[in-house]
């Protein structure tokens, strides 16, 4: 063994330790203090609305089949103009379906964002909610209540029939009756 051995390899292995020994511990109060997320973020999904509160989301199921992980369940059912016994619509989405069952599994999601590029009608988004432990893995099954997106002033819950025009004008994103409402009701949405 060389001097280089026995004096200076010893010496360089605790310069790490030596130099950051006296630095002030840098600490993050995370619970209290939650730290900011990039604008694009992909955390928690969400299941979107029109702004008259109809659901986005159409049950075409083409989001579980891109799913890579198997995370998404979706049943699909269809729409009805009929009136229930209280004189209501049951029509829960503009379209000729909606989705009746919609389940994502945090425990398999993989928060890859090949379901969002998937989605036609940009019902399902990610937000930027990280938060998604659980002491429970079955509260980490989201349903579609826990999904959908609140319901902004102006909206209201579905099952009713559309508001501001007929099915292809909803699609193109043209709507008809009371554009300037409408516009500030997007606005908020998008605040």
């Amino acid at each position: 063994m060389g001097a280089k051995e026995t004096l200076w390899d010893p010496i360089a292995g605790f310069g790490v330790t030596f130099r950051t020994m006296f630095k002030k511990p840098v600490t993050e109060q995370y619970p209290f203090e939650k730290p900011q997320t990039a604008p694009r973020f992909h955390g928690r999904h969400q299941l979107n609305r029109w702004p008259d509160g109809l659901e986005k989301c159409v049950g075409c199921e083409l989001c579980a089949w891109a799913c890579p992980a198997d995370a998404i369940y979706v049943e699909g059912a269809d729409n009805s103009d009929e009136l229930d016994a209280d004189g209501n619509s049951q029509r829960f989405s503009p379209g000729e379906r909606y989705g009746a069952v919609y389940q994502i599994n945090y425990l398999r999601c993989i928060l890859c964002g090949l379901c969002i590029e998937a989605c036609p009608t940009r019902a399902l988004t990610m937000t930027n909610e990280y938060e998604l432990a659980d002491d429970n893995r079955a509260d980490l099954i989201y349903e579609k209540s826990d999904l959908l997106a609140p319901l902004a002033p102006g909206m209201e819950a579905p099952p009713h029939a559309p508001r501001y025009g007929d099915e292809k004008n909803y699609f193109r994103g043209e709507f008809v009756e009371e554009p300037a409402r409408l516009t500030d009701l997007l606005k908020e949405g998008q605040s």
